[in-house]
């Protein structure tokens, strides 16, 4: 399901250039709210198949994926730049928001009553569709397109053509080269942490409550999430103030700080500090990521930027849990030690990256 999620991103990025955001993202809502109404009818007292069950809710991983790259070019389209990373930020915040709420209100309806839960889904996600269809104005720079390459080959060449423009952008590359290193130290978050806490966490005792491995790992995590609710938004205005690169290569160190210190205690606050240096990390780079990827697109191809931007958690998604059997093999310090030292080399490719940026910047201003 990941592989044709993927394969959507980058649909859904071509198509959002070469037919607009608005209409991508109106497909999107309307394909998503079907395919909930067929996995509402799986689970419902007429029926119950988990196959419709899991096709539908691929269905919905795949027009979720078209919609994305879709909204994200919208924003860069439509915000100026000085202002994309705060614009950036909220959106961040917002889903993050989403994501606490979700999954709450999942556990609390999905058992017993799983089938309104999804009608309720469909329904949503239709209403949005009209709302875009009738509200939103298409952004994109829309050119017509020759009858002759209309047919599905000449389609698909034209796409593989556009995405080796962006993978021959050497800033680019190296910006998503260096995603995917830093995201095996992000998505350690939900795999390597819980399994070191359960493993070499003891009893803890915070404020007179004795608290068990799970617990803790519960309470890391709404360090977490708490961080990223509250602050996005002001940590991505103060950063706004010094250079990118400064920003993108501090994130990396900070990370790297606090993937050694994960490692090194089993004390709680130890582990809270940790955590907060973590979630500070993520913070550093979550509202200017998307604004720079919105500078290093052309306006016609922003949508394919974005969907390929996407490939750093995709990919990174894929190798992080190599860590957990790691730490069978070499043990915790050395695991914790590589992927530190991963966390570095990604600063010194966000170093060499703006190098080349920055040269490049210079050398256009002196032509114009």
């Amino acid at each position: 399901m990941g592989f044709f999620a993927v394969l959507a991103n980058l649909f859904g990025g071509y198509c959002a250039d070469r037919f607009g955001r608005k209409r991508m993202m109106v497909i999107s809502t309307f394909g998503q709210g079907f395919a909930y109404i067929f996995f509402a009818w799986s689970s419902s007292p007429w029926l119950d198949s988990p196959i419709i069950g899991f096709v539908s809710f691929t269905a919905v991983s795949i027009f979720s994926a078209f919609y994305n790259p879709a909204s994200q070019a919208m924003v860069a389209d439509v915000i100026p730049e000085k202002d994309r990373s705060k614009v950036f930020a909220v959106f961040y915040t917002s889903i993050n928001i989403a994501v606490v709420i979700g999954p709450i209100l999942g556990g609390i309806f999905y058992a017993k009553h799983r089938f309104e839960l999804l009608g309720i889904a469909a329904i949503i996600n239709i209403l949005l569709g009209f709302i875009l269809q009738r509200w939103v104005t298409e952004t994109a720079f829309l050119t017509k397109t020759p009858e002759k390459e209309q047919n599905g080959f000449s389609f698909l060449l034209n796409q593989i053509r556009d995405y080796q423009v962006i993978i021959r952008d050497k800033v680019f590359l190296l910006f998503i080269i260096a995603g995917v290193l830093i995201y095996q130290t992000f998505m350690q978050l939900d795999l390597l942490f819980p399994v070191y806490i359960i493993e070499m966490v003891d009893l803890q005792s915070v404020f007179s409550f004795n608290l068990k491995a799970e617990q803790t790992f519960g309470l890391l995590l709404a360090e977490n999430g708490l961080f990223v609710a509250l602050l996005t938004i002001s940590v991505t205005k103060w950063t706004s103030v010094y250079k990118e690169r400064n920003v993108f290569i501090a994130s990396s160190i900070t990370y790297c700080f606090s993937i050694i210190l994960f490692g090194s205690t089993q004390w709680i606050w130890g582990l809270f500090i940790a955590i907060a240096l973590f979630s500070l990390a993520e913070l550093l780079t979550e509202g200017i990521q998307q604004g720079f990827v919105s500078k290093l697109a052309p306006a016609h191809m922003r949508g394919q930027y974005f969907a390929a931007a996407s490939l750093r958690f995709t990919i990174g998604r894929m190798l992080a849990p190599l860590a957990i059997p790691m730490t069978g093999w070499i043990g915790y310090n050395w695991t914790f030690g590589i992927l530190s030292a991963l966390a570095i080399a990604s600063a010194v490719l966000y170093f060499i990256m703006f190098s080349i940026y920055e040269k490049e910047q210079r050398s256009n201003s002196t032509i114009y």
